[in-house]
């Protein structure tokens, strides 16, 4: 580990906010740093500029993405914003490029660092009302359903790269977020029922739908903090996973953290009905639905096996184990 990943949370957080006061000169006007609002693995600073204009400054975690991904991410981001869907518009830099590279003497390497207009919501994971929830919903998938289009007609500029959730992103030895296959604390028993169910879906994969209606660019990461309640609308925030995948894998995503929730059957229901409002998706397409849940659940294994010295992983693994062996006796119950 480097100097600065032996750093308290604090520490690190101190240093970062430093290199933000430093970055935040190569935009035009005159922009101060106003708070943290989330360090996980980026770190976001809500900003704001002497007008009292706001916006959120992110620092990205070194090596996720290449520079002509990450300017992908935000091309599409402005894209969307210009073509009217509730994402945050890109705050270009003065050198009219998507980010900057930052530099500072308390971080060790240099950092991608971009700049997005301020959205105003509250965070769908702090609601608990079912009927709100389903009306959520159906505008999340409504949302999706819009963005899936876009993404379907919108011509990628040349150079456009961006990560692919596909069955080797998702299930392969090496997936995207890490194997399940080095978390200590799956127990045997466990572990042969999700190796059972990974084989059998790795069988299944090859008959999903592969047509750009079913497979194409998407969010990858609808989860509650993700999306932003407001009275003029329902916003999408964070394209830091967005990539290549199924739009199926995108409504089970948007599902997984409300299984174990009273409201997650009328949640299902109104995230298809929005979904189905705007965009055809087959009877067969959601009904792989325990499939998609399963390959999802252990994406989120993947994370937490390779980040155990976090607190968010030491938080959430018991519960990620659970859930994935639920999943997978599900989805493989389902197919027998």
């Amino acid at each position: 580990m480097t100097a600065f990943e032996n750093l308290s949370h604090a520490d690190q957080a101190s240093a970062l906010h430093a290199m933000a006061d430093g970055a935040l000169t190569r935009w035009d006007g005159t922009w101060h740093v106003d708070r943290l609002m989330k360090y996980r693995e980026n770190a976001v600073f809500a900003v704001a500029e002497a007008d009292g204009t706001r916006a959120a400054l992110r620092i990205h975690r070194p090596g996720y993405h290449s520079d002509a991904a990450l300017r992908s991410e935000l091309l599409w981001m402005d894209a969307l914003s210009r073509s009217g869907m509730d994402v945050p518009p890109l705050v270009m830099p003065s050198n009219r490029q998507p980010f900057v590279i930052a530099t500072s003497a308390r971080v060790p390497e240099p950092r991608q660092v971009d700049m997005l207009g301020w959205v105003e919501g509250r965070c769908v994971a702090d609601i608990d009302c079912t009927t709100t929830l389903e009306t959520i919903y159906f505008s999340a998938g409504v949302l999706a359903a819009r963005l899936h289009d876009h993404a379907m007609e919108w011509r990628r500029p040349d150079g456009f790269q961006r990560h692919a959730w596909d069955a080797d992103g998702l299930i392969g030895e090496m997936p995207l977020w890490g194997p399940y296959a080095g978390l200590a604390q799956i127990r045997p028993d466990e572990r042969a029922l999700l190796d059972r169910a990974r084989t059998a879906a790795w069988a299944d994969v090859p008959a999903l739908d592969n047509s750009p209606q079913g497979y194409g660019l998407i969010h990858a990461d609808l989860v509650p903090e993700n999306l932003l309640y407001a009275p003029d609308g329902l916003k999408l925030i964070d394209f830091d996973d967005s990539g290549f995948g199924w739009t199926m894998f995108e409504l089970a995503t948007a599902l997984f953290f409300h299984i174990d929730t009273p409201a997650y059957r009328g949640i299902r229901a109104a995230l298809l009905a929005g979904y189905r409002s705007k965009r055809p998706l087959s009877d067969e397409s959601w009904g792989k639905l325990p499939l998609f849940l399963f390959m999802r659940s252990l994406t989120y294994l993947g994370w937490v096996g390779t980040r155990p010295e976090t607190e968010t992983a030491q938080e959430l693994t018991p519960m990620l184990i659970d859930r994935a062996c639920m999943l997978a006796d599900a989805y493989l119950k389902q197919r027998a």
